[in-house]
């Protein structure tokens, strides 16, 4: 896929969403993080039920802490996984307030070394929360990017700095919500609406499908 093709892509997805953002409810970054790591093999659906209730009661690294993981695990119950991330988020918060002063760094290193936090949380982070023109590949993004002929990729990594070099510079602070926007609601897993889709006429998959 060419330049003018990807950008073609990108206007049109801003077109249609002039300022995307996370479905991830969050009022500091903190609260992001937090929701970003219990999002791991859970819908956001999942995580919000979960977060609005319990960010009502501790939603700072120190309440958090004082919940304990036996405090917090009530809450997040119904979300897959959540011993381990209970675990981690109780460390977490240990992390932040020992190292960093309670705050969430802004700094990939760091972000990585904090419990349940792999590259994907860290970009989702650093875009969502701090503004960083960094793409965090989920399996909605890795099959988008390689379906389309945006940024084809046999790995999360390949496709991730791809879609980063190929990506013009006035896109790719939003490209990571339009994305997995995209691939969440129209262009699905195993039925991809491309009968609604705004971006078929670009797209390598139709034009595959149809040849």
């Amino acid at each position: 896929m060419n330049r003018a093709k990807r950008t073609a892509i990108f206007e049109r997805l801003r077109e249609l969403d002039p300022s995307p953002d996370t479905e991830l409810h969050y009022d500091s970054p903190f609260e992001l993080l937090i929701a970003v790591i219990l999002s791991a093999q859970a819908t956001d659906v999942s995580v919000n039920l979960a977060t609005d209730k319990l960010y009502a009661v501790a939603n700072t690294p120190a309440a958090l802490l004082d919940l304990g993981v036996e405090g917090l695990t009530p809450y997040i119950r119904h979300i897959g996984l959540y011993n381990n991330k209970a675990k981690n988020i109780i460390e977490t918060c240990r992390i932040l307030l020992g190292e960093h002063g309670g705050d969430v760094p802004r700094d990939r290193e760091a972000l990585e070394r904090l419990p349940g936090v792999g590259r994907k949380t860290a970009n989702v982070v650093l875009n969502t929360a701090f503004g960083e023109p960094t793409i965090a590949v989920d399996t909605h993004i890795f099959r988008v990017a390689n379906r389309t002929g945006l940024a084809p990729g046999k790995t999360v990594l390949e496709v991730e700095k791809k879609l980063t070099r190929l990506t013009p510079e006035e896109f790719r602070k939003d490209a990571h919500h339009w994305l997995i926007l995209h691939g969440r609601y129209v262009c699905k897993a195993r039925k991809p609406l491309c009968g609604e889709c705004p971006i078929i006429e670009w797209c390598e998959y139709r034009r595959k499908e149809i040849t």
